[in-house]
């Protein structure tokens, strides 16, 4: 019998997301072959702390993501570059967000050369930076929506805000997901509220016009050749697709898969969410999200780079309808990181 591949599952993490990533490794977890692969469980505590788990029971109040925590901080884990001795063979980084999402993980575990699940540094980097990709998808000839971006040292003028993009508009922290700190605003005031909002997470953030029109998404998988899956429909109960519809009101939004479209809005949604998944350097998965105009005219909002994987979440149910189960995606999401792994590994490092 060959030896299981041993997966080491990073989760949690210094993030406003914290407890979205703990929802979707508890799910990731569940699934995971263990015919086939050995979980190795690593917590990060909100202070940044890593602590090993126990395999069978490392999260408190599992079934509510209000209150859901790490249970075990008591057996601290120190890595040291170069050395693997728990010998983990690949990582599959359940971390949304900052700290996670954002290539600083991604960075350190290509240091520790070790073979890990989705985009490396450059691309998680960017797709993270709403602004930075915003541009990059601009230059690309991707459309997009009008932004504007302010720093926190910037003077901030109402005025010209409404002037430019009209109400309501939506603002966002340019390096977060998850909706986490995202308004729509529809006065100067409540803009003004919204900004204060935003700069509690980040110190850069959008200011984006709105769009009228359906709030669709697709999942992208691959490494040189990456394939789209069928387009899905998200439709809010909320106000918008907030953090609360998304992983805490089971009934907050309804997923429509696939989404009720036309074979021609069909391809120019995968056309599109491939071209983004090329154009921001990415790899193993990514979900593109659009908005879809009355028109036909799509719009790239947004790109994940880590999206949810909780039981409510759209990546791993737009690749069930094409009948991938949820644990054969995490299989192929594995296998993807190995390939990439090995490629890169075929490059000569010195001269």
């Amino acid at each position: 019998m060959s030896k299981k591949i041993r997966v080491g599952i990073i989760f949690g993490g210094k993030s406003a997301e914290h407890e979205v990533s703990l929802q979707s490794a508890k799910n990731i977890i569940e699934a995971l072959d263990k015919n086939k692969y050995e979980p190795i469980l690593i917590g990060i505590d909100k202070k940044g702390g890593w602590h090993l788990q126990n395999n069978a029971n490392f999260l408190l109040h599992a079934n509510d993501p209000k209150q859901i925590a790490i249970k075990d901080v008591s057996q601290d884990l120190s890595i040291t570059p170069g050395r693997n001795d728990q010998r983990i063979d690949v990582v599959f980084p359940v971390l949304h967000g900052t700290y996670g999402e954002d290539g600083t993980m991604q960075g350190m575990l290509k240091l520790l050369n070790v073979p890990f699940v989705g985009p490396s540094v450059l691309g998680s980097a960017v797709a993270m930076d709403k602004d930075v990709a915003k541009r990059l998808m601009r230059d690309a000839g991707l459309p997009i929506a009008r932004f504007l971006v302010f720093k926190k040292e910037d003077e901030f003028d109402p005025g010209l805000v409404i002037k430019k993009l009209g109400l309501p508009v939506f603002v966002k922290p340019a390096n977060l997901g998850s909706s986490v700190g995202i308004s729509k605003a529809k006065s100067e005031d409540e803009l003004k509220k919204a900004v204060d909002e935003a700069f509690q997470y980040d110190n850069k953030i959008l200011i984006e016009e709105f769009v009228a029109g359906r709030e669709v998404e697709c999942a992208v998988l691959g490494n040189e050749a990456p394939k789209a899956s069928i387009p899905g429909e998200v439709i809010p109960h909320h106000e918008f697709y907030s953090y609360e519809a998304k992983y805490i009101d089971e009934n907050g939004a309804a997923l429509e898969i696939p989404a009720k479209l036309s074979d021609k809005e069909i391809r120019l949604i995968q056309e599109l969410a491939v071209k983004t998944f090329k154009t921001l350097e990415l790899e193993g998965m990514s979900r593109v999200d659009f908005f879809l105009k009355p028109n036909g005219e799509a719009l790239v909002n947004e790109v994940n780079t880590i999206p949810g994987f909780t039981k409510i979440s759209m990546y791993p149910k737009l690749w069930e309808a094409l009948g991938i189960t949820y644990s054969e995606l995490i299989d192929q999401l594995i296998q993807l990181a190995i390939q990439r792994y090995e490629k890169e590994s075929r490059l000569k490092t010195n001269y």
